[in-house]
């Protein structure tokens, strides 16, 4: 019979799989590249560049996305609430308790980042510690220790670095086919024209194709994540309250990132999204609507 956590199970079993064959495309784009271009080399410095961002975005990834959010680290002294309401939730989810951080924001937002449940961090604005009462704040700290303990934050940070990489491979391709790398007068010249329509194409839409599935894990992910958060305070209703007061503030944060976006428990740029909304636009969306995830938390239709 299914589970909760059978689901999550599954869901990082999928996630690494997706990894791994968004890996073999980077590096089939890395040949089709080198192919079209009569440059081997493409292929290798793709191969290393993309190994070395993976070791990279494993290492330092958290503390990237905490420098770029402003967030500032604080000690129980200065939010003894805060600081205690993470200990106790870190004790009852069984994981070593983050280190934390408060960003200066009027906006209520969190998110949770690390490599790893001895390395992981979580940050909350000053919105979110001013708007929430007790129920509400444990919610949402209880949602981001079930990104922890899920390893969302790493496999994210993974999908961050693996659709930049994209970007700038097929960027890179498109700038050096215009000065005329591309040209080719050998006898595969045929072929290699094929190849070069083929890395043009490649080039166009692999970005947009990375771009939906980053954004497609972290919709599935937010839904896993409170419905652990949930479990871990056995009180939805506050998880449900706080996103719902999340969902009507309408001002974006003040440093909003598209690029780290998704790793926030409510869209950084303001409004959230809410009410019924096409299967289209959930395709370009960070979050899932507001209404449905406050659905599914009170279990509702």
């Amino acid at each position: 019979m299914a589970s909760l956590y059978s689901e999550q199970d599954s869901n990082v079993r999928r996630t690494w799989m997706l990894m791994f064959v968004f890996f073999c495309v980077v590096v089939g784009l890395g040949w089709s590249f080198s192919y079209a271009l009569n440059n081997a080399a493409i292929l290798y410095v793709a191969v290393l560049f993309s190994v070395l961002m993976n070791i990279g975005s494993y290492w330092y990834s958290d503390k990237l996305v905490l420098a770029t959010s402003g967030a500032k680290p604080v000690d129980k002294s200065a939010a003894p609430d805060l600081w205690n309401i993470v200990e106790n939730l870190s004790i009852t989810a069984g994981i070593p308790m983050p280190k934390l951080y408060v960003i200066n924001d009027p906006a209520p937002n969190a998110f949770a980042t690390g490599r790893d449940k001895e390395h992981a961090a979580v940050a909350v604005t000053t919105g979110l510690l001013s708007m929430m009462n007790r129920n509400e704040l444990e919610g949402v700290i209880a949602h981001e220790l079930s990104h922890v303990k899920n390893r969302d934050t790493l496999l994210m940070m993974v999908v961050v670095m693996l659709l930049g990489f994209v970007t700038l491979l097929s960027d890179f391709f498109i700038r050096t086919s215009m000065w005329g790398g591309g040209r080719s007068r050998d006898e595969g010249g045929q072929v290699r024209l094929i190849m070069m329509i083929i890395g043009f194409a490649l080039a166009i839409f692999a970005p947009l194709v990375a771009q939906l599935i980053q954004l497609a894990i972290s919709r599935k992910r937010e839904f896993l994540a409170d419905a652990s958060g949930a479990l871990l305070t056995r009180y939805p209703e506050g998880l449900a309250s706080a996103l719902e007061k999340i969902g009507k503030y309408p001002r974006p944060m003040l440093h909003a990132n598209r690029a780290t976006a998704h790793l926030y428990i409510g869209n950084p740029f303001g409004g959230g999204e809410k009410g019924k909304v096409s299967w289209f636009t959930k395709l370009f969306m960070t979050h899932p609507p507001i209404d449905e995830r406050v659905a599914a938390l009170l279990d509702t239709k």
